[in-house]
């Protein structure tokens, strides 16, 4: 057995052409373990139980009206649900300005049909104060455009189009957020409560596009996500949830796809992603307030059948303090360009750990970055709460080019990644082969990086 600890090896400079196959005999990995696991999870999760009462939203204004402001309209169809029990509302045809946030209730479907587009206002103005999350930390901040707290049995569904309008107003915020995100960081570490962490107008930390808070049983299936002023969808300390055939087009800037934070309990499928930012990202809250909710973390996460494009496939991190665990990602495939496949990061501030992560059977094309974890992100960090990285499985991944590094383990001296077992693993081009920095029982099986090595010449 091959165990390679604490030192970088196999660092090609600038070969396109490196070759370098290890097989191992590796024992302990149970496949049938893993699908058991994973049906074990499916099963778990509870979708969300809709009465089937209905409206439609024209009901409840002109179609005039709706084309100039369709939030009234909203507020009361979902008012009426709610006081029914709950129900479908259902928005036709047409395109809808809704000048502010639309708030779901438990036991409420928003059921978007076919040519159905909703176009939000990037009105900083019209979106109030809400209990929420920013990068990590919970904080009062500008309405998500489609917004939860403490429900269940709730569902965004149909085949229509959300869009955020992300690229006005909202985008103007980016150049603007630092000292308001350093603030942030701040409250955060100094345990000022929550109540008075207070963002909003005068500031500019941009919301989400949906974000579902403290909330169970949740669906979310068949729309179209476009144009986020910052992440997409956000599910935050939420349970029971279903997210499958949806699909994205937002090129702004922080516009991951799916962050899930202290969140579990999920099923991602059939989703197809165009986001320039992250297109998965488990989260577990930041630093020392993520440290304090250790109770929740990220796990119990099934990921499968997706489409990947953008800035990252899949992505741990950063802020998951509380912990990540039980994730099991498989038979998907990027159909773009993406900058990393696979990436964990981590600093000395988190703490924390990533433990007990299965990926396999991927399809990559052109990254930059094949498999990059790294418990040094950023150069960030002079803490003393290094994350614990460990026991991290990944097979049948196939990278056609990587344009920098292929495998990259990166972790302390004093807390070394530990437990990665990597079979077939086949990178057909690749600057830079393989970098493992303060590392423990690092396993390979069938490892390819570069051209297959042959019939090895002849001394002439």
């Amino acid at each position: 057995m091959l165990n390679l600890m604490k030192k970088q090896v196999c660092k090609s400079a600038g070969c396109f052409l490196f070759a370098f196959i290890l097989s191992i005999q590796i024992f302990g990995q149970d496949i049938a373990g893993n699908v058991k696991a994973v049906e074990e999870i499916v099963k778990q999760i509870e979708l969300p139980q809709i009465p089937n009462y209905k409206v439609r939203l024209t009901d409840f204004a002109s179609k005039l009206r709706l084309q100039t402001d369709a939030k009234p309209a909203f507020d009361k169809a979902i008012r009426k649900l709610s006081g029914k029990g709950g129900g479908v509302l259902t928005v036709p045809q047409g395109n809808y300005l809704v000048k502010g946030p639309i708030y779901l209730k438990s036991n409420i479907n928003l059921h978007l049909e076919e040519g159905a587009v909703l176009n939000f206002s990037d009105n900083p103005d019209f979106y109030p104060l809400v209990p929420t999350s920013w990068e990590g930390t919970f904080l009062y901040n500008y309405s998500p455009l489609i917004y939860a707290n403490q429900a269940e049995n709730i569902a965004i569904t149909g085949s229509g189009v959300v869009n955020g309008n992300g690229n006005g107003n909202w985008a103007a915020f980016k150049d603007k957020e630092n000292p308001d995100k350093l603030k942030t960081r701040e409250l955060n570490h100094n345990q000022t409560p929550v109540t008075a962490r207070k963002f909003g107008k005068g500031h500019y930390l941009r919301p989400q596009l949906v974000q579902f808070f403290d909330s169970k049983k949740i669906l979310i299936e068949g729309v179209k996500f476009e144009n986020s002023p910052f992440w997409c969808v956000h599910l935050l300390r939420s349970t029971d949830i279903t997210i499958d055939g949806i699909s994205y087009d937002s090129q702004n800037k922080n516009n991951d796809g799916i962050d899930l934070e202290y969140a579990s309990k999920v099923l991602i499928q059939n989703v197809t992603f165009n986001n320039s930012d992250d297109n998965i990202a488990i989260k577990a809250g930041r630093d020392t307030e993520g440290r304090a909710n250790a109770v929740t973390p990220s796990q119990k996460i099934v990921v499968r059948n997706c489409k990947f494009k953008g800035l990252h496939a899949l992505v741990i991190g950063s802020e998951m303090s509380a912990g990540v665990k039980d994730v099991y990602v498989s038979d998907s495939e990027a159909w773009g360009y993406l900058k990393r496949g696979i990436y964990f990061k981590t600093n000395s501030d988190r703490g924390g750990y990533i433990k007990n992560i299965h990926i396999s059977d991927l399809a990559f094309k052109t990254v930059e970055d094949a498999v990059f974890m790294t418990a040094n992100y950023h150069g960030e960090g002079n803490g003393d709460h290094i994350s614990k990285i460990s026991n991290i499985t990944l097979m049948n991944l196939k990278f056609d080019e990587v344009e920098n590094f292929g495998i990259v383990l990166e972790g302390y001296p004093e807390k070394p990644i530990f437990d990665v077992f990597l079979e077939n693993i086949s990178i057909y081009k690749a600057k830079n082969a393989l970098t493992l920095k303060h590392t423990e029982g690092v396993r390979f099986k069938n490892v390819q990086i570069g051209e297959e090595a042959g019939t090895p010449s002849a001394v002439k």
